[in-house]
């Protein structure tokens, strides 16, 4: 088992893998007791005549990832990753770098037929026929040293994705499908993927409460909090969770005495700082204009006018085209923007790029009434005003 712990062995372990057309990427990071992922360990893996695997200590005295660095940003190698999404963000946040060209597996599979969000292990069975080992997947890798089971496990989430990265692309390349891949990496690689928008906080709050100055309080509650724990490096649970929250949203605290009385507040966090925070949040909140205050999502979607039958033939709609074309649904469009077409909205994703075509131009033919439904077998097909079925 190769462990990396200094820089010249990164280093020339990068050369080698730079000579290779792709390099398999996996990483281990804890995030329990901070804000930012702390990045444990880096699994790589490379195939061709001299293949070779190892696991890079990011952890080990005096290691510089510089070569590391520098192998992601080679334009001749891809970077393959299976649900790169949180690894992505590691180092977009860290080291303002996105590996590319990128190959995200789990994205390919959906494009493949396997499925929605279809995870590694499966991948694994189904085309590697190997079976992973998840006993060392909650673990805690910044501990050292590494047992052999941890080894062991992290090894494998790199060396079975050479043979299912290679297997994907055969697919992808046979199904002529490339360019909608390469147009899901490119969301991927984008930076703002990655930037966490404190004045967007507030929506991965859950409330049925929909008075507008309840909600504008836990708007400006939940963008301090963000502020603060962005700034501080820790949990946002730290400052207050999402129940405080929304206690504070009720209460709307003018002062420390007030802040007394909130029974899910952690007493921390009714002094100093964080305290002051709140209140200045709540302040901000109660003077803001009422057309100044927010409303839910759900609230927004209420006033659009969706056609439930519409939306239901839609919705079958996709069902088979995304079972005629071997496609995941929620990869073509999801039921959020199949009521917004239904309701006669056109900028949503699934009208764009290649979903237009599998999916959008039917769609829009069918609210336009162009075309109909129609059984023929097992199969619903479109049938086109004039032409039978």
């Amino acid at each position: 088992m190769k462990i990396i712990t200094t820089t010249a062995a990164l280093a020339s372990f990068c050369a080698e893998a730079a000579k290779n057309p792709y390099v398999t990427v996996d990483t281990e990071f804890l995030r329990e007791r901070t804000y930012y992922a702390k990045l444990c360990l880096v699994q790589l893996a490379f195939s061709g005549p001299h293949a070779d695997a190892a696991l890079v200590d990011p952890l080990a005295d005096g290691i510089d990832l510089a070569p590391l660095y520098a192998l992601f940003r080679d334009t001749n190698v891809v970077k393959v990753f299976h649900a790169a999404r949180q690894d992505l963000e590691i180092f977009s946040v860290g080291q303002d770098l996105i590996p590319a060209p990128l190959f995200d597996t789990q994205v390919a599979a959906m494009v493949c037929g396997y499925g929605e969000q279809v995870s590694y292990e499966t991948l694994a069975r189904k085309i590697a026929k190997a079976d992973i080992d998840k006993t060392s997947r909650f673990t805690d890798w910044s501990r050292r040293p590494l047992s052999v089971a941890q080894q062991e496990y992290a090894l494998a989430d790199v060396t079975h994705l050479r043979q299912i990265y290679e297997n994907l692309s055969a697919q992808i390349e046979k199904s002529g499908r490339a360019a909608w891949v390469a147009e899901e990496m490119n969301i991927l690689t984008n930076p703002e993927t990655y930037r966490v928008d404190p004045d967007q906080a507030w929506l991965r709050v859950k409330t049925r409460t929909s008075s507008p100055k309840f909600l504008a309080v836990m708007r400006e509650l939940a963008r301090f909090r963000e502020e603060y724990a962005q700034a501080q490096d820790v949990p946002r649970s730290r400052v207050f969770k999402d129940d405080a929250l929304l206690e504070l949203a009720s209460m709307k605290p003018a002062s420390e005495d007030d802040l007394s009385g909130a029974r899910l507040l952690l007493r921390e966090a009714r002094r100093g700082p964080i305290a002051d925070g709140i209140l200045a949040a709540v302040a901000r909140a109660l003077a803001l204009r009422p057309d100044q205050m927010p409303r839910l999502p759900s609230e927004k979607e209420k006033d659009l006018q969706v056609n439930p039958a519409l939306a239901d033939l839609l919705r079958v709609l996709l069902k088979a085209r995304a079972e005629g074309e071997g496609v995941a649904q929620k990869l073509i469009a999801s039921s959020a923007e199949l009521d917004a077409i239904a309701a006669g909205q056109r900028d949503v994703q699934a009208l764009t790029g290649w979903r237009l075509a599998l999916f959008g131009d039917d769609a829009l033919a069918l609210c336009q009434g162009k075309i109909a439904l129609a059984a023929k077998g097992q199969n619903v097909v479109t049938i086109r005003l004039g032409e039978g079925a």
